[in-house]
């Protein structure tokens, strides 16, 4: 058991750049993106996964790529993330300069030939072929490879994913060469005891330190209790999406990242250790909806924050919970 008063570290990933962004029909104009992205940081964010190196005719809204990336290389300190899907994608965004890439494989097949127009077969080369890159470049170069499981808890095409084929496709990336595997609920299907439950699977397929982060959505108001439970077992990083912005557009009916002014404060009121200051973080919402329409929500924007709240959960909140860390 570990008391939360002695403040765990906890890594938030914000995707809204890319996944936020993806989903929705506007674009975001580039400077937009990057005062999005630098009042983030300054709010505490630490991670940003700021793009998509996709065709520019299958996704506008990640057009500008490239240029983000670049951008978000000159802020110091910060983690600069990127989805690639291929290795074309792969080689945009190391000349760009991505700290991390990330390569989603769906492990319901049919999902991949929409998302990627890949079979497993194809991806698992692209993924070769991306490490064989990797190991050529200077170390200093070499971005940090994630193979993210993609529809990991149920398909909306397919249905019932098994926890064995998740696991399966876990092995063979870890096996290809990745430097970890990322858990993600693509649909919104997921649940805690699930969710637990498969990263036990993993974690005894191919060890602790090659999965740490998920990546969960709210389709059915499970998200924040799905972090719950990963947080419980061990799980130190998490995706969300700053007004919950994004979905899966390959994933009928599968909207709603977890939002993360509500992920930060039920962290921070916790006591456990984010670096974010959510008052700042929840200004940044006037930057993105100043520059797209569409519909940004969220608990914690819309009924503020609690009376006599205390940032850092000290003398509010915290009492004495415990969470049980494997």
């Amino acid at each position: 058991m570990v008391d939360v008063m002695h403040g765990i570290g906890v890594l938030v990933s914000e995707v809204g750049p890319r996944d936020g962004l993806q989903s929705i029909a506007s674009v975001m104009p580039t400077e937009a993106k990057k005062a999005w992205i630098k009042a983030e940081h300054e709010a505490g964010v630490r991670e940003i996964e700021v793009g998509s190196f996709v065709p520019p005719k299958l996704l506008p809204q990640m057009a500008d790529t490239a240029d983000i990336v670049r951008y978000a290389r000159t802020i110091p300190g910060l983690q600069v993330a990127a989805l690639v899907p291929n290795l074309k994608g792969a080689e945009a965004a190391i000349a760009a300069g991505a700290h991390k890439i990330t390569l989603p494989l769906s492990v319901s097949e049919t999902h991949s030939l929409k998302n990627l127009r890949k079979t497993h077969e194809q991806v698992y080369e692209e993924i070769a072929n991306i490490v064989a890159l990797i190991k050529g470049l200077p170390a200093d170069l070499r971005p940090h490879f994630e193979g993210s499981l993609s529809t990991a808890f149920g398909c909306t095409i397919e249905g019932v994913v098994p926890e064995a084929k998740v696991v399966q496709a876990a092995e063979r990336m870890v096996a290809l060469g990745v430097d970890e595997v990322g858990l993600a609920d693509t649909t919104g299907y997921a649940n805690p005891a699930q969710v637990m439950s498969v990263i036990r699977a993993i974690w005894s397929a191919v060890g602790r330190d090659k999965l740490t982060g998920i990546h969960v959505h709210n389709t059915r108001g499970l998200g924040l209790a799905n972090v719950l439970a990963a947080l419980e077992i061990g799980l130190t990083t998490f995706d969300s999406s700053l007004g919950g912005l994004g979905g899966c557009p390959f994933a009928p009916g599968a909207s709603g990242n977890i939002v993360t002014e509500d992920l930060v404060f039920m962290l921070d009121a916790m006591g456990l250790k984010t670096g974010i200051d959510l008052e700042k973080l929840l200004k940044v919402r006037g930057i993105v909806t100043a520059a797209v329409p569409d519909a940004m929500y969220g608990f914690t924007p819309d009924a503020g924050l609690p009376k006599d709240y205390v940032q850092g959960g000290v003398g509010w909140g915290v009492g004495n919970t415990k969470l049980a860390a494997e």
